[in-house]
């Protein structure tokens, strides 16, 4: 049984959900980045513009000459901290309060 189902409270389920959505942004946006998506398309846009405010803290953390490696690395590490914070605060909000 996932940990925000075990008695945690609608708190636990609310972060991780948004979690998942953040997260689920981002990686839409490196599949659509990898698949050389149209930038002029406006689903295209909306996905880029999200994911680039979202990840904007570590998309030039490092550089690479390949334009995939900047985008998977990138874009990649603000989803994998965004999943590790958000279910890690899920999980604490889930635990029993003495």
């Amino acid at each position: 049984m996932p940990y925000y189902r075990s008695g945690g409270g609608s708190a636990a389920r609310l972060v991780a959900l948004v979690t998942d959505v953040v997260c689920a942004i981002i990686v839409v946006w490196i599949v659509m980045a990898l698949l050389g998506a149209n930038r002029a398309n406006e689903v295209v846009e909306w996905f880029h513009d999200a994911a680039s405010w979202l990840a904007g803290w570590s998309v030039d953390i490092f550089s690479f000459d390949a334009e995939w490696a900047r985008v998977v690395v990138g874009y990649g590490l603000a989803a994998v901290v965004y999943a590790v914070a958000g279910h890690a605060l899920a999980r604490a909000l889930a635990r029993p309060r003495a």
